[in-house]
């Protein structure tokens, strides 16, 4: 063992190494007896891959570059593509990222576009879609841009023609049903094709808060008649719904306070822990019924677990093997389970399940070492109490090296990690984005502030109206916690966010004394602009929620917004930004510095071309890092080997 102060202890987790590493697989499905899924290539753009693995088990991609299978409706998008064996031959039809087209597609052969493009706007927009073979068509969710404004904007079920007889015709789409809600999901078709079920929520509600099940009946002329709102409301969110193979209408609902499974109505699993999540994308599946009667589930309190339920008996089998975390990815095949599952030794890969045996295995995506394993860190589950003794979950990465220790009396310094949403949670599954900072010495911890999904609804509901005090003090007592009880440096804290989390950062920074320094990525940053139409039009009034009704309470906004408490942030901060952000766009950003300018604040502003709202990108992902890394080395005196210094501005 080599004795070195905490922040200097040499790693082969480099920057490179992390962003080659982000992102992990999402949209698992069968195509016939083959498994497909898409899959990120930092190191291409940031382009998503379609895959496949053949019933030989050779995984190959469908689409070459620059093909990039990904949706933007809603801006997070959604399922991005389905398939289905034609002839003998799979046959699949995708969104492709550039021009927000659907296209058909048979391997060997060339894409042909489906739908046209529309210069309106943010033109014409699909995902979720099913592919409805008896009718030669495709049943999806369209979302249709009628001006230039981000709320200009519908959404409506429609059929596309598998023919490409719409590829230059908008006119050729048919419309399944009139749009009576502002947000919906796909359809889901009934075994025997007669009756169709969807969700939908209106503004300003968001789909975790208050959702309808919608159901009707398939008309003869393939139209969608009789819809009639089943369950769901107001107060009541409904996350998935789907069709047992009897009939029987499957969703989950979180009406007792958390997210279970219910059959035409009646529960099946009544428990304390959550069988759906939030819907930040359309096509997320936290349940899928298998032939058998038997149900695949995603659920847990807190992380998450991949098991089959026994709707006669309430019980759930859980997969054995070493995941601790599954990601709202289910498909089902026969006896067929295919998820996505991880743990704090392994990212996120895809495993399949067969009922019959109980065998789970790898079979794709597989996780594999980039370095030894021996520095990666080891979490700790935790809860700290809060203001009003409230409960606050968290996971602590401590420093941890396999070859060097700090001196004895030297305490480490911390990074609170703030999650997005805010209406998420950060998963206990390996992040090289962590091991990258507490291989060198420097603790990270991950907060599951109030409001964060994954403890129920009550949990859940502690943000709201409360953004910028609930989600800031719970950071700060996890912070203050650590460093009261010798864990970390009370000289030596930062804290770091993206999106909602760059807002706790900015907020934490400009309301709090904990922190040395602050990284803020992408974030919200002035209250009042952003609610007043500088978002897209999925979130457009979450504010009323989060922070109450902008008519009613205008001061609230202005109050604690960062961008209009400037004067009081005076911790040196890192800002990164991407400038095609249409969810937290790079407005925000200027004004806070516009407010920041001459108070002599050490500061630096990264803005990245072509990157939005989550970087994707090697390139942006390896320079991010090293800033931040630099920006913690400068204040906290450090001396992390090889990084070059960010250069910080007053």
């Amino acid at each position: 063992m080599e004795t070195l102060p905490y922040g200097s202890w040499p790693s082969p987790i480099d920057a490179a190494l992390a962003a080659a590493h982000d992102g992990h697989p999402e949209f698992a499905g069968f195509v016939g007896d083959e498994v497909w899924w898409t899959e990120p290539r930092p190191a291409e753009g940031g382009r998503r891959t379609l895959l496949r693995r053949r019933v030989d088990g050779v995984v190959e991609p469908v689409l070459p570059a620059p093909w990039d299978v990904r949706s933007r409706v809603i801006e997070y998008g959604g399922q991005p593509w389905a398939g289905a064996v034609v002839a003998g031959e799979p046959l699949v039809v995708f969104v492709d990222f550039a021009d927000q087209r659907l296209y058909r597609h048979t391997p060997g052969g060339d894409p042909r576009p489906l739908t046209p493009v529309s210069p309106v706007g943010g033109g014409l927009r699909w995902a979720d879609p099913v592919l409805v073979q008896d009718r030669g068509e495709v049943w999806c969710v369209l979302e249709e841009f009628t001006g230039d404004g981000p709320s200009d904007v519908r959404r409506v079920l429609a059929a596309v023609p598998l023919d490409g007889s719409a590829a230059q015709d908008r006119d050729a789409v048919r419309e399944l049903a009139p749009d009576r809600h502002r947000f919906l999901t796909g359809p889901r078709l009934a075994p025997d094709g007669r009756r169709a079920a969807w969700l939908a929520w209106d503004h300003p509600r968001m789909p975790w808060d208050g959702t309808e099940l919608v159901l009707a009946d398939v008309r003869d002329d393939g139209t969608l008649g009789g819809a009639r709102t089943v369950a769901g409301g107001p107060d009541e969110a409904i996350a998935q719904v789907d069709w047992a193979h009897d009939g029987a209408l499957l969703y989950a609902s979180d009406r007792t306070g958390w997210w279970n499974l219910y059959r035409d109505g009646e529960p099946l699993c009544p428990r304390e822990e959550e069988f759906g999540g939030p819907l930040w994308k359309l096509g997320h599946r936290w349940f899928a019924p298998l032939d058998s009667g038997l149900i695949a589930v995603v659920h847990g309190r807190g992380a998450t677990a991949l098991g089959i339920l026994d709707p006669e008996t309430a019980e759930v089998v859980d997969a054995a093997g070493p995941w601790t975390e599954f990601a709202p990815t289910l498909a089902v095949h026969g006896e067929r389970v295919v998820g996505v599952g991880a743990s704090p030794r392994s990212a996120h890969e895809l495993v399949e399940l067969d009922t019959r045996t109980g065998r789970a295995r790898v079979i794709g995506a597989g996780h594999d070492d980039p370095v030894d394993p021996a520095y990666y860190p080891e979490p700790q589950i935790r809860t700290f109490t809060g203001p009003a003794g409230r409960d606050v979950h968290a996971h602590i990465y401590p420093p941890h090296h396999p070859a060097c220790v700090a001196p004895g009396d030297e305490l480490p310094p911390y990074v609170v990690w703030a999650h997005g949403g805010p209406t998420s949670r950060a998963p206990l599954v390996l992040d090289l984005a962590i091991a990258y900072f507490t291989s060198r010495g420097i603790g990270v911890a991950e907060v599951n502030y109030g409001g964060s999904t994954g403890y129920g609804r009550e949990y859940r509901n502690r943000l709201r109206e409360q953004w910028g005090v609930v989600d800031v003090e719970d950071c700060a007592a996890v912070a203050q916690a650590l460093a009261g009880e010798g864990t970390a440096d009370p000289d030596r804290l930062a804290i770091r966010g993206g999106s909602a989390g760059g807002w706790t950062a900015a907020a934490s920074l400009a309301g709090t004394d904990v922190y040395a320094c602050g990284t803020i990525v992408y974030p919200v940053l002035d209250l009042t602009g952003w609610g007043e139409g500088e978002t897209h039009d999925f979130e457009s009034q979450y504010l009323e929620t989060l922070v109450g009704p902008l008519a009613e309470v205008p001061a609230r906004y202005a109050e604690r917004s960062p961008t209009e408490h400037a004067d009081r942030v005076t911790a040196p901060f890192l800002l990164l930004q991407g400038l095609d952000d249409v969810i937290c766009p790079p407005v925000q950003c200027e004004r806070f510095l516009a407010r920041m300018a001459g108070r002599r604040v050490p500061h630096a502003y990264i803005a990245f071309e072509g990157e939005g709202h989550g970087f994707r990108r090697a390139e942006t992902m390896i320079r991010s890092l090293e800033a931040e890394l630099s920006l913690y080395a400068q204040v906290f005196g450090l001396t992390p080997p090889g990084v070059s210094t960010l250069e910080l501005s007053k």
